[in-house]
C-alpha cells in the first residue's frame, strides 16, 4: 500500500466543501477595482472585477509602476472611463472591448450598471519575453504600450472569455491554462501596439530529451503543488513561451494537458492503492476541492472517482 504525499498546507486549510484557500484559484476576485491581490514575486497576475448591483459605483486606480493593466470587458456595460484626465469612454461597452493601460497611470471608472471585468497584470519582464518570441530578438529598451483607446479584437475576447469560463468552473483548467492564456493575450495586444514581420515558415523545435526529462521529473515531484507554467518552463530552462511551442511539438499535448493527465493518472494510482478518501487524494494530486477533481476525473475517465474504485475492485 502507498501513502500519500504530504498535502500543501493543512488539512485544517480545508473548507467544510473541501475547497483549498482562495490563493490556489489563478485568477483572484477584486476587493478593490484593479488590485490584483498578487504575490510580491509574481510577473503576471489575473483578476476579476464583477458587480451585479445595478447601481452606479465610482472607483479610481492611481496606477502600479510595476504593470501593464490590459481589462477585457467579459459583459455589457455602461460605464464612463476616464483615463490620466481625459474621458475615454462615456456610455455603452459591449462584451470583448479591452484596453491597455500602462504603469503609473491614474484611471477612473464611473460604472452605471452591472459590471464583469477581466485584469491581466503584466510585468517588463512579460512584456519583454513575448516581444522576443514575436520579433526574434530582446527588445531595445522597456516595451511600453502607450495608446490606451479601447480595442475591439475577436481573438482578445475568446481569450478573455476561454480564462472567464476556466474560472466559472471551479477552475478545471489550472494555473498552467491560465498562464499560457494569459501570454497569448499580452502577445496579441504586442503584435496589435508594434509592426510585427511576417514570420517565416520555420519548423518548431521539438524540446530535447534531456530537457523533457527535467520537466517530467519536476511534475512527478510537485503533482500536488500549484503549478504554473513559468515553473514548467523554468524546469527545462527555457522562456515561457518557447517551452509551451517545443513541448507541444515534442509530445502533441499543451503543458497544461500533459499536467492534469499526469495528475488523473497519479489519483487513479492512489484510489487503487491506498485506502485513503477521495478529498485526500484530490489535495494529493494538486486539486483544489472535491467537486474539482471529481469533473475533471468524470471527463477523463468517464466515470466519477468512487465509481471507478468500486468498478475496478469488483474486477479483481
Amino acid at each position: 500500500m502507498i501513502s500519500l504525499p504530504n498535502l500543501p498546507g493543512s488539512v485544517d486549510g480545508v473548507d467544510a466543501c473541501g475547497r483549498l484557500p482562495a490563493a490556489h484559484d489563478p485568477i483572484n476576485v477584486e476587493r478593490a477595482w484593479r488590485e490584483p491581490g498578487a504575490a510580491p514575486q509574481a510577473d503576471m497576475a489575473l483578476s476579476r472585477w464583477t458587480r451585479q448591483d445595478a447601481t452606479s459605483v465610482a472607483v479610481s486606480h492611481d496606477g502600479s509602476d510595476r504593470w501593464h493593466c490590459i481589462g477585457i470587458s467579459l459583459k455589457c456595460t455602461s460605464l464612463t472611463f476616464t483615463h490620466a484626465g481625459r474621458v475615454l469612454v462615456d456610455g455603452r461597452v459591449t462584451a470583448g472591448a479591452a484596453q491597455v493601460t500602462a504603469p503609473g497611470v491614474h484611471c477612473q471608472a464611473d460604472f452605471h450598471g452591472a459590471s464583469d471585468v477581466l485584469h491581466l497584470f503584466a510585468s517588463q519582464r512579460v512584456l519583454a519575453e513575448c516581444y522576443e518570441d514575436l520579433f526574434g530578438r530582446p527588445p531595445s529598451g522597456d516595451v511600453v504600450i502607450d495608446d490606451p483607446r479601447l480595442i475591439r479584437d475577436p481573438a482578445l475576447e475568446r481569450l478573455g472569455q476561454a480564462l472567464a469560463v476556466s474560472h466559472t468552473r471551479d477552475g478545471v483548467l489550472g494555473k498552467v491554462f491560465a498562464d499560457g492564456v494569459s501570454l497569448a493575450i499580452v502577445s496579441r495586444v504586442i503584435a496589435r501596439h508594434f509592426s510585427v514581420p511576417q514570420r517565416d515558415a520555420r519548423r518548431t523545435a521539438e524540446l530535447p530529451s534531456w530537457r523533457m526529462r527535467r520537466v517530467v521529473e519536476y511534475v512527478e515531484a510537485h503533482l500536488a503543488d500549484s503549478i504554473g507554467l513559468a515553473d514548467m518552463a523554468k524546469s527545462a530552462g527555457l522562456t515561457r513561451m518557447h517551452f509551451a511551442a517545443q513541448f507541444r511539438h515534442a509530445t502533441g499535448l499543451r503543458p497544461h494537458e500533459y499536467l492534469m493527465r499526469r495528475r488523473i493518472e497519479r489519483a487513479q494510482q492512489l484510489l487503487l492503492e491506498s485506502r485513503h478518501n477521495v478529498l485526500d487524494v484530490a489535495l494529493s494530486t494538486g486539486f483544489r476541492s472535491q467537486a474539482h477533481f471529481t469533473t475533471v476525473f468524470k471527463r477523463f475517465v468517464g466515470q466519477t472517482p468512487c465509481c471507478w474504485r468500486t468498478s475496478v475492485h469488483e474486477q479483481r
